[in-house]
């Protein structure tokens, strides 16, 4: 026996051959539940992906505290606190600006690096 004689002999499937065939419906059916879960798997990753807020943002969000707490802000933010700040945060020196204060915080960020 050939192989082709092999093929033909197998029995034909088990499902009604309607059930055999992909029509346009199933298609657009298959398309529909494609798009929703790429829907749902992109609100699942969109956290991943967000932007941060840069530092020199995160800096100027800290204006509107008193000065005392404002200095140990910026040291969480920056992860030490700069020597020109320490008097500050522990009430021993004066308030400077809140540019002042921004630009050491940054220049310390810098010289951190």
């Amino acid at each position: 026996m050939t192989q082709a004689e092999l093929i033909m002999a197998l029995p034909e499937g088990r499902l009604p051959p309607s059930l055999m065939q992909v029509n346009a419906a199933d298609l657009l059916l298959l398309f529909g539940a494609g798009l929703l879960l790429a829907a749902l798997l992109s609100l699942l990753a969109s956290p991943f992906f967000a932007r941060r807020p840069s530092r020199r943002a995160l800096l100027r969000a800290t204006r509107g505290m008193p000065p005392q707490e404002r200095v140990l802000a910026i040291g969480r933010l920056l992860g030490h606190l700069p020597e020109e700040l320490r008097a500050m945060a522990y009430g021993s020196a004066p308030p400077l600006s809140p540019e002042a204060v921004e630009r050491i915080a940054l220049k310390a960020r810098r010289a951190r690096r």
